[in-house]
């Protein structure tokens, strides 16, 4: 259990509904972020950032009546700022308000984990230990003759390759391994990944969108078996 000193606090301010979900489903999977509030426009936010501490406000910017910008002017004690909007023509604006980041719609996770290590090192510096010490969760593998170790954060699936298993990573080319996926599979973190086919386990924690049939990590398509549709959506909505 994180200590709750450590936890950024996090509020989401988006006219978009579904934009709100995906930002909130981003934060809900961080180590360090916890969801204190959402909000539909700026006046509702100004109303709630009267009672609710907030350390980090993921602000969108074109909202009606008032614009994420027409908010921070109207705010005295402003939260640290993370931008998300579908458009780039504000980003220059954005930073004069002393952003901490500035992010495009539809967010990418890997691009939401670095703007959050920025934050992370502006508000809770202290808290960078426990980051790295989940990324110390590893296996190690052998292939082309040696041991290699893999950080299971940074594996984003694993696909059957007859005989082999191949590990498509982040930041770093896919590795081959001569295993089944049954052996394989056991050697994973219980709860963080999931086989949702015959020749596919995901990192669960690297789903950026999902149906009845498919999985979208990183802008790639992983098929979901039909008897496996249950197990994911109880997997992704715990």
């Amino acid at each position: 259990m994180l200590v709750d000193k450590l936890i950024i606090k996090c509020a989401v301010v988006d006219d978009s509904r579904l934009q709100r979900l995906a930002i909130v489903r981003l934060i809900k999977d961080h180590p360090i972020l916890g969801l204190v509030a959402e909000w539909n426009n700026a006046i509702e936010t100004k109303n709630g950032l009267l009672d609710t501490e907030v350390d980090l406000l993921f602000l969108d910017i074109e909202m009606p009546i008032l614009t994420g910008f027409d908010l921070l002017d109207d705010l005295e004690n402003k939260p640290k700022i993370i931008f998300v909007t579908g458009k780039t023509k504000y980003a220059f604006k954005a930073f004069d308000y002393d952003a901490v980041d500035y992010l495009r719609k539809p967010l990418k996770r890997e691009r939401f984990n670095a703007s959050i290590e920025k934050a992370i090192s502006l508000i809770r510096p202290e808290a960078v230990q426990v980051i790295e010490d989940k990324e110390e969760d590893f296996i190690f593998v052998k292939s082309n003759l040696k041991k290699r170790k893999i950080y299971l954060n940074k594996l984003k699936f694993v696909e059957a390759l007859g005989d082999y298993v191949k590990l498509i990573m982040e930041d770093s080319d896919p590795v081959v391994v001569l295993a089944t996926m049954k052996s394989f599979e056991n050697q994973l973190t219980e709860g963080k990944f999931l086989r949702v086919h015959k020749s596919f386990i995901v990192n669960l924690n690297k789903v950026e969108r999902y149906n009845s049939r498919n999985i979208e990590i990183d802008g790639e398509q992983i098929p979901v078996s039909r008897h496996k549709k249950s197990a994911l959506n109880q997997a992704l909505e715990s």
